[in-house]
Protein backbone atom coordinates (compact mmCIF):
# COMPACT_ATOMS: atom_id res chain seq x y z
CA UNK A 1 0.00 0.00 0.00
CA UNK A 2 1.54 3.28 -0.77
CA UNK A 3 2.22 5.90 1.82
CA UNK A 4 -1.14 8.71 1.27
CA UNK A 5 -0.77 11.50 3.75
CA UNK A 6 -4.07 13.39 4.61
CA UNK A 7 -4.87 16.24 2.09
CA UNK A 8 -3.72 19.52 3.30
CA UNK A 9 -7.64 20.58 4.00
CA UNK A 10 -7.49 17.23 6.45
CA UNK A 11 -3.90 18.24 8.02
CA UNK A 12 -4.86 21.51 8.81
CA UNK A 13 -8.25 20.19 10.80
CA UNK A 14 -5.42 17.47 12.71
CA UNK A 15 -3.34 20.62 13.71
CA UNK A 16 -6.68 23.32 14.52
CA UNK A 17 -8.25 20.23 16.59
CA UNK A 18 -4.95 18.93 18.54
CA UNK A 19 -3.24 20.26 21.79
CA UNK A 20 -0.86 17.97 22.85
CA UNK A 21 2.03 16.85 21.05
CA UNK A 22 4.65 14.58 22.06
CA UNK A 23 8.32 14.62 20.65
CA UNK A 24 9.95 11.74 20.43
CA UNK A 25 13.50 11.73 19.52
CA UNK A 26 13.35 15.79 20.98
CA UNK A 27 16.79 16.84 21.70
CA UNK A 28 17.48 19.60 24.27
CA UNK A 29 20.55 21.07 21.51
CA UNK A 30 18.86 24.13 20.26
CA UNK A 31 20.89 23.70 16.80
CA UNK A 32 18.73 20.30 16.19
CA UNK A 33 16.33 20.42 13.69
CA UNK A 34 13.64 18.41 16.50
CA UNK A 35 14.34 21.65 19.18
CA UNK A 36 13.55 24.19 16.92
CA UNK A 37 10.23 22.63 15.64
CA UNK A 38 8.98 21.75 18.40
CA UNK A 39 9.92 25.20 19.88
CA UNK A 40 8.14 26.55 17.21
CA UNK A 41 5.16 24.37 17.79
CA UNK A 42 5.15 25.58 21.63
CA UNK A 43 5.00 28.72 20.87
CA UNK A 44 1.91 28.23 18.87
CA UNK A 45 0.42 27.37 21.78
CA UNK A 46 0.47 23.28 22.04
CA UNK A 47 1.40 21.82 24.64
CA UNK A 48 4.67 19.79 23.87
CA UNK A 49 5.66 16.29 25.82
CA UNK A 50 9.32 15.59 25.44
CA UNK A 51 10.05 11.89 24.46
CA UNK A 52 13.91 11.06 24.61
CA UNK A 53 15.48 8.73 27.70
CA UNK A 54 18.83 10.40 27.07
CA UNK A 55 17.33 14.28 28.29
CA UNK A 56 15.96 15.37 31.50
CA UNK A 57 14.10 18.09 30.28
CA UNK A 58 13.21 20.34 27.55
CA UNK A 59 12.58 24.24 27.59
CA UNK A 60 12.09 23.18 31.12
CA UNK A 61 9.60 20.69 30.62
CA UNK A 62 10.03 17.13 32.40
CA UNK A 63 10.91 14.79 29.62
CA UNK A 64 9.26 11.29 29.21
CA UNK A 65 12.01 7.91 29.01
CA UNK A 66 9.02 6.54 26.62
CA UNK A 67 5.53 7.19 25.44
CA UNK A 68 4.20 5.01 28.03
CA UNK A 69 5.38 7.06 30.18
CA UNK A 70 2.83 9.94 29.39
CA UNK A 71 0.14 10.78 31.87
CA UNK A 72 -3.12 11.40 29.59
CA UNK A 73 -3.96 11.93 26.31
CA UNK A 74 -1.74 12.66 23.16
CA UNK A 75 -3.50 14.36 20.25
CA UNK A 76 -0.29 13.79 17.74
CA UNK A 77 3.09 11.97 18.03
CA UNK A 78 5.61 13.49 16.59
CA UNK A 79 8.90 11.34 15.44
CA UNK A 80 11.96 12.64 15.24
CA UNK A 81 13.55 9.01 14.72
CA UNK A 82 15.36 7.39 11.67
CA UNK A 83 13.23 5.34 9.96
CA UNK A 84 14.23 1.92 11.21
CA UNK A 85 12.86 3.28 14.89
CA UNK A 86 9.43 3.80 13.60
CA UNK A 87 8.08 0.08 14.48
CA UNK A 88 8.92 0.47 17.97
CA UNK A 89 7.78 4.02 18.02
CA UNK A 90 4.66 2.84 16.33
CA UNK A 91 4.05 0.00 18.98
CA UNK A 92 4.20 2.39 21.79
CA UNK A 93 2.20 4.34 19.93
CA UNK A 94 -0.77 1.71 19.55
CA UNK A 95 -0.50 1.28 23.44
CA UNK A 96 -0.82 4.55 24.36
CA UNK A 97 -4.14 5.03 21.53
CA UNK A 98 -2.74 8.57 20.51
CA UNK A 99 -4.69 10.07 17.72
CA UNK A 100 -2.03 10.83 14.93
CA UNK A 101 1.35 9.26 14.18
CA UNK A 102 3.33 11.79 12.42
CA UNK A 103 6.72 11.09 11.31
CA UNK A 104 8.79 14.08 10.30
CA UNK A 105 10.24 14.90 7.17
CA UNK A 106 12.93 11.86 5.47
CA UNK A 107 11.13 9.61 7.70
CA UNK A 108 8.83 7.10 6.57
CA UNK A 109 8.41 3.28 6.59
CA UNK A 110 5.59 1.17 4.66
CA UNK A 111 5.10 -1.19 7.18
CA UNK A 112 4.27 1.17 9.89
CA UNK A 113 2.34 3.06 7.52
CA UNK A 114 0.65 -0.03 6.10
CA UNK A 115 -0.01 -1.55 10.28
CA UNK A 116 -1.36 1.77 11.43
CA UNK A 117 -3.81 2.50 8.43
CA UNK A 118 -4.90 -1.25 9.46
CA UNK A 119 -5.64 0.03 13.03
CA UNK A 120 -7.56 2.56 11.63
CA UNK A 121 -5.56 5.78 12.89
CA UNK A 122 -4.37 8.90 11.49
CA UNK A 123 -0.71 8.68 9.77
CA UNK A 124 1.38 11.21 8.27
CA UNK A 125 4.96 10.49 7.21
CA UNK A 126 7.63 12.86 5.39
CA UNK A 127 6.12 15.66 6.52
CA UNK A 128 7.77 18.88 8.64
CA UNK A 129 4.92 19.18 11.33
CA UNK A 130 6.03 23.17 11.49
CA UNK A 131 6.18 23.25 8.13
CA UNK A 132 2.97 21.76 7.81
CA UNK A 133 1.29 24.51 10.61
CA UNK A 134 2.60 27.50 8.73
CA UNK A 135 1.05 26.39 5.62
CA UNK A 136 -2.37 25.85 6.88
CA UNK A 137 -3.01 28.13 10.02
CA UNK A 138 -5.27 30.53 9.35
CA UNK A 139 -4.52 34.36 8.88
Amino acid sequence: MPIMNPSREEIAEILQKAKRIAVVGLSNNPDRTSYMVAKAMKDAGYDIVPVNPTIEEWEGIQAVKSLKDIEGHVDIVNVFRRSEHLPDVAREFVQIDADVFWAQLGVVHEDVYEFLKEKGYTVVMDRCIKVEHALTKKR
